[in-house]
C-alpha cells in the first residue's frame, strides 16, 4: 500500500500565488520517477499560511531514493537570489515533512 509524504510549507499571505506558479511551471517533472504515484498542492482556504504538498509513493524506499537523487537536488537545491546562480529565493519561510501510511482507502 502507498505511503504519503506531506510537506507543510509556511508561506506569507502575499506569496502564495507565487508558490502555486512555481509548482505549475514544473509541470510533469516527476513523470518517470520510480515509485512516485501522485501529487497535489493544497492551498489553504481558512486563513492559514501553510500550503500542503501531498505526494504518494509506492514505498519508503522509493521516496528515500528520490530524496537522494540528482532530480531532487536540482528541484530543491540552492536558494540564492536571482542573478546569483539564477535561482529565485524560496517563497516559503519554513517547512515540515509529515509521513503517513494509508490506514484506510475507499
Amino acid at each position: 500500500m502507498s505511503i504519503v509524504k506531506i510537506n507543510a510549507i509556511t508561506v506569507p499571505a502575499d506569496s502564495g500565488d507565487e508558490l502555486g506558479k512555481r509548482f505549475a511551471a514544473r509541470g510533469d517533472s516527476m513523470a518517470g520517477v520510480p515509485g512516485f504515484e501522485g501529487f497535489e498542492l493544497l492551498r489553504p482556504s481558512d486563513g492559514r499560511t501553510q500550503w500542503l504538498v501531498l505526494t504518494r509513493w509506492a514505498d519508503e524506499e522509493s521516496f528515500a531514493a528520490w530524496t537522494s537523487s540528482q532530480h531532487f537536488a536540482r528541484s530543491h537545491g540552492g536558494g540564492s537570489a536571482e542573478g546569483d546562480g539564477g535561482r529565485p529565493r524560496p517563497v516559503g519561510t519554513a517547512s515540515e515533512l509529515w509521513s503517513y501510511t494509508v490506514a484506510l482507502s475507499r
